[in-house]
């Protein structure tokens, strides 16, 4: 989708986001305890040229914010989404749905021409539930 959208697939832009999306999808496998069956990944590219991801799930709890410094085996996910976010120029966010799940996304600046096939009257938004 990326690539479509005029983003090269070698780039360390697109590693990052690549790596972003593969956490926030771990997350939230390992982190929902088997109570959310199903995710949704968001990607939109805004038309202010901003990159929006996200991680939507039906578990309640939200993620604990943990120091970068970090010596256990798990729950450095969220930072390695922090420390990418950050480098990028970007945020990252939790909301809870009103479904009682959560959506942590990331919110990053394209700084790339938009090709014709991201632009148009509607917003480009990719979709996928697993």
């Amino acid at each position: 989708m990326l690539a479509e959208w005029g983003m090269p697939a070698d780039t360390d832009v697109s590693d990052t986001v690549r790596l972003i999306v593969s956490e926030l999808a771990t997350n939230a496998v390992q982190h929902t305890l088997g109570q959310s069956p199903t995710f949704t990944v968001d990607v939109v590219l805004d038309r202010d040229e901003r990159l929006h991801v996200g991680v939507t799930d039906s578990h309640p709890r939200l993620p604990k914010r943990l120091p970068a410094a970090v010596q256990q085996d798990n729950g450095r996910g969220l930072v390695i989404i922090r420390c990418l976010t950050a480098e990028c120029g970007g945020r990252l966010r939790v909301r809870p749905t009103r479904e009682g799940g959560k959506t942590v996304s990331v919110e990053l600046p394209w700084g790339l021409p938009v090709t014709e096939a991201a632009t148009g009257p509607v917003t480009a938004v990719g979709r996928q539930e697993v």
